[in-house]
């Protein structure tokens, strides 16, 4: 059994990144809600990403979606970035929200269309060189939804091409995650639907590129924890997307319908020794809150996932592998169980004190003050939001 120290230790050095649409107003299809106190631009989400990594202390960088996050000078972001203890990480362009992206961007029949996509992303790793960004995060929306609408075939070429372009646009320490889903907005293809369509363009293009796991993007059933072990041991798990859904999107709070499968993918990284930094795996969030005030809802996502990342941590692995080597099936078992149902919230606050953080996050952010002040210090100009 890992002793307290060597676990806390390695929740220490965890690093979660929060996305930068998660801090605006944002919605269903049918309505976008709007609260109080919303950034009105990109500075100001990064003062509001700041929060959560003051109270949790592992949240240290900031994804970036492009247009939504676009400013005159991105080096004066990065700096405003740092004076706040933070980074700019994960660059996401994107390629769904224009009026030519209606029959598809990177996979478009129409090549001046395909031209513009693929520019945004070049563009996109031009911010990457300016803001110090490591990952170009690449989601699609292109897909079909009627039978001989386009060639499949087609436009997974399309699809190859404008990827093999990006790609050779990267610098020597980046890298871009290639996401799937396995549908919407396409509801009869979609030109990146799995993790074997993600796995085989990435192998083609070579060792800069690897697969994004989100895990909202899955058929119901699917066992994310096999796909994470299987892209991990080839050297292509470049990261995730945390997140949750009931039915068929993914933009609840990471561990809100699954807290077990969470700790179920936590336990295979942990395994794998992929936890450590050296691993280069990127833990982000991908979520939109549409009812929950936005800073307390990151703040709460962070610890779903500190929680079960310490269960992982938590699993007798000499006692698991025993039984698994003795065929002993309800032992293996009971070795998993018994780390899930430890109550890891005492160890964390503890943790918390040792790093000079209040144990209760929530409560803390709470008596800040700081919601309070940004709604009188925003009251004018326009929040942001999607798009």
């Amino acid at each position: 059994m890992p002793d307290r120290k060597t676990v806390k230790d390695a929740l220490r050095e965890q690093w979660i990144e929060t996305p930068s649409w998660a801090y605006g107003n944002s919605g269903t299809r049918f309505k976008t809600f709007l609260q109080d106190g919303i950034p009105r631009d990109p500075f100001e989400k990064l003062d509001d990403a700041a929060q959560v990594h003051a109270h949790t202390g592992v949240a240290p960088s900031v994804a970036l979606h492009i247009p939504w996050d676009r400013v005159e000078d991105y080096g004066e972001l990065d700096q405003h970035a740092r004076s706040l203890g933070l980074r700019i990480g994960a660059i996401n362009p994107n390629t769904f929200q224009e009026p030519e992206y209606k029959l598809g961007s990177i996979c478009n029949p129409d090549p001046a269309v395909r031209e513009k996509a693929i520019g945004h992303l070049l563009e996109c790793v031009d911010i990457m060189d300016a803001t110090g960004s490591d990952i170009l995060s690449l989601w699609f929306a292109d897909g079909l939804n009627y039978p001989g609408q386009d060639s499949l075939a087609e436009r997974q070429q399309r699809l190859s091409e404008a990827l093999r372009r990006a790609y050779d646009r990267l610098g020597a320490d980046q890298r871009m995650l290639l996401e799937y889903k396995f549908f919407e907005p396409a509801f009869y293809a979609t030109d990146v639907p799995d993790w074997g369509t993600s796995y085989a363009h990435c192998v083609d293009l070579g060792e800069k590129a690897q697969v994004l796991v989100d895990t909202g993007h899955h058929a119901p059933g699917t066992n994310i924890e096999f796909i994470v072990a299987f892209l991990f041991a080839r050297g292509k798990l470049g990261g995730f997307h945390f997140n949750s859904r009931f039915y068929a999107d993914d933009d609840l709070m990471v561990g809100a319908a699954d807290p077990f499968q969470l700790f179920r993918i936590m336990h295979e990284i942990v395994s794998a020794g992929a936890l450590d930094a050296s691993a280069n795996i990127a833990f982000m969030l991908d979520q939109c809150h549409n009812l929950e005030p936005k800073i307390p809802a990151l703040i709460r996502s962070v610890l779903n996932v500190q929680e079960a990342t310490a269960k992982a941590l938590l699993v007798d692995s000499e006692a698991l592998a025993a039984a698994q080597r003795e065929g002993d099936v309800l032992t293996a078992n009971a070795v998993l169980m018994d780390a899930y149902n430890t109550d890891v919230r005492p160890l964390l606050a503890e943790l918390r004190e040792d790093m000079g953080i209040d144990p209760d996050p929530i409560a803390a952010y709470h008596r800040s003050g700081y919601a309070e002040k940004i709604i009188e210090a925003r009251k004018d100009g326009t929040p942001a939001g999607w798009g």
